[in-house]
């Protein structure tokens, strides 16, 4: 499965990201922008995107921090808060861009999903950009995004910890409400039991299998659902 560090335009200059492609006798598929934690595009975000391409779909994580990564909490906080949100976004869409340009990717809208930091900027980014055709948000959290809901038009899929203090099940019933009430396509789990970062195998005191495998068949299906090929 051939997968490389590559470079794209953003904001008139170049970034850089992580993209995974299916084998080549696969064919092609749909695009998925894969968006990291706060600690930034570390081998835990390359192997989600490696996965998505065992699964038939061209995933590309742009790194939103530009070459730095950390194990460090106070440091990955530091990262996080520091993060250019108007530069993030270019980032973003000049990511979007690239994928649609590939030759492999099928289909003329790209999912986003993201875990944590990312999973607020997977929303954020549906709101900006019409050329995302689906949303996945793993207990999305970041004090500086504030997404215009209005103006979502990807349905969006949620996963949510039970025992999440940074996005408790109170904040993500009301997250829920309001795009419902905007008329917005929104479905939202929340597992009981589990913590912030159910997802990420490599953090064995938070990581609930059961609960991540059930999340990513869903996120599967539902990419295969909406992300539909020319």
């Amino acid at each position: 499965m051939p997968n490389e560090m590559i470079e794209f335009q953003s904001n008139g200059t170049t970034a850089q990201g992580y993209l995974a492609v299916p084998d080549a006798a696969a064919g092609g598929g749909a695009g998925v922008i894969v968006l990291q934690e706060w600690w930034g595009l570390n081998e835990q975000i390359k192997g989600v995107a490696d996965r998505f391409a065992a699964e038939g779909f061209v995933a590309l994580a742009p790194d939103l921090y530009h070459g730095e990564q950390t194990a460090s909490p106070d440091k990955a906080g530091k990262l996080m808060m520091e993060l250019n949100i108007a530069s993030a976004e270019k980032d973003l869409r000049g990511a979007i861009e690239y994928l649609l340009r590939d030759d492999r990717v099928t289909g003329m809208k790209v999912g986003t999903v993201g875990f944590c930091m990312g999973g607020m900027l997977s929303l954020y980014a549906a709101t900006r950009n019409d050329q995302v055709g689906a949303c996945v948000v793993f207990y999305g959290i970041h004090p500086k995004i504030n997404p215009d809901l209005e103006k979502l038009q990807a349905p969006v899929l949620g996963f949510y910890a039970e025992r999440d203090q940074s996005v408790p099940p109170s904040a993500v019933r009301q997250l829920e409400s309001k795009l419902k009430e905007l008329g917005k396509q929104v479905e939202i789990y929340i597992y009981e039991g589990t913590d912030h970062a159910f997802f990420n195998e490599q953090r064995p005191e938070v990581y609930d299998p059961q609960a991540a495998e059930d999340a990513w068949r869903r996120t599967i299906d539902f990419y295969r659902q909406h992300l539909t090929a020319k």
